[in-house]
């Protein structure tokens, strides 16, 4: 028997996305669990998964208001120990990555040591989902399908934009992007190279787990 698991990280709806795309709907209908690696950003997301199917979430660096979730989750699915974590780390490791990745206008690959710091930190897992980075990857390091989806909300020069534009138009106090956004929005508008909104799928029975990233 072959279980499917949707996969989603980083959907940031309502605060950079207006709403769920509908091409997420049409890639995890038919799915039998969802797993949400964080960054959920509302109740109502996770209310509009659960009408697919049944969702384990984790909470992330943007979900303050989602406090019940925990940080991190471990789940058994056809035998096999999966962990759902979002997978921030210190400020001091995230800042200068997310500078770098910026002013590089997306060359510079930020996160590299993270999956390997993942397994290190699940060694019993036999498959570790996160989110955070925003980018698609799929390796087995020692054994372990390290996995991420990819960002359902993904910056570009048009999302940037948009955000900009949004700050602009609602001039409500908490609602805009404050000094230090607007001034890295600046530079994340030009971006030339980035990555596009993605979710994946996990296919998982007592032979092993495949792993598929499919772009919205």
């Amino acid at each position: 028997m072959t279980t499917r698991v949707g996969v989603v990280a980083d959907t940031h709806c309502p605060e950079f996305l207006d709403k769920l795309p509908d091409r997420l709907f049409e890639i995890l209908a038919g799915v039998d669990l969802i797993l949400h690696a964080g960054d959920i950003n509302s109740q109502g997301s996770l209310e509009a998964l659960e009408r697919l199917a049944p969702v384990e979430a984790v909470r992330g660096d943007h979900d303050r208001s989602l406090g019940n979730l925990p940080p991190s989750r471990e789940l058994t699915v056809e035998g096999k120990r999966i962990v759902v974590v979002h997978g921030q780390r210190s400020r001091w490791l995230e800042e200068p990555n997310t500078l770098l990745w910026t002013l590089s206008l997306g060359y510079f690959q930020p996160h590299r040591g993270l999956p390997r710091a993942l397994r290190r930190r699940f060694p019993y897992a036999d498959a570790i989902v996160y989110g955070h980075t925003h980018r698609a990857r799929a390796e087995t390091i020692e054994g372990v399908l390290v996995f991420n989806p990819g960002g359902v909300h993904q910056w570009s020069p048009a999302t940037a934009s948009k955000r900009l534009r949004a700050g602009r138009a609602q001039g409500a106090p908490g609602k805009s992007p404050g000094w230090f956004e607007w001034c890295w929005l600046q530079v994340a508008r030009h971006l030339r190279r980035y990555q596009h909104p993605s979710a994946g799928i996990l296919e998982v029975d007592n032979s092993g787990i495949v792993a598929r990233v499919i772009e919205l």
